[in-house]
């Protein structure tokens, strides 16, 4: 059982505050990746979860690497996002207020690969993402978007 398995089975669905990384990752002509995650059905940046024991930067590695198939080999600390623009509730009623260490990258390697929690991967052009995008992955892309 994994930690967030372990304290939903002590509060059922009610909100908890759970820290993940996310990585804005860009190819060589500026396309931001994203997964059509099969959770939420809706497209979201690569990102999770921290487990027990881990850096935060070893939580973005992983979750990249688990949900993208891509090896994420240095990371640039963008932004932590957090507060009420960072609640969601899961179409399964878990609810969670996110606080999210986002980081950008263009250093990778690897051929993209999906799982079990993706449908899709695809790259987009800044002005073309997606309009069904996870609300926090829409947050964290449009304040990108103006601090570039």
């Amino acid at each position: 059982m994994d930690y967030i398995q372990m304290i939903r089975s002590y509060v059922g669905n009610k909100p908890l505050i759970l820290t993940a990384a996310s990585v804005i990752i860009q190819d060589d002509v500026g396309r931001i990746l994203l997964q059509h995650r099969t959770d939420t059905n809706n497209w979201g940046l690569p990102g999770g979860f921290m487990e027990i024991g881990e850096t935060i930067e070893e939580t973005a590695k992983r979750e990249v690497f688990e949900e993208t198939g891509l090896t994420v080999k240095s990371l640039n600390l963008f932004h932590v996002f957090s507060g009420e623009m960072f609640y969601y509730q899961y179409p399964n009623g878990d609810e969670v207020y996110n606080v999210i260490i986002s980081y950008v990258t263009t250093d990778y390697e690897g051929k993209l690969t999906k799982d079990e929690e993706s449908y899709d991967l695809q790259f987009f052009e800044r002005e073309c993402l997606p309009k069904q995008m996870i609300p926090t992955t829409e947050h964290m892309l449009t304040f990108f978007l103006n601090h570039l």
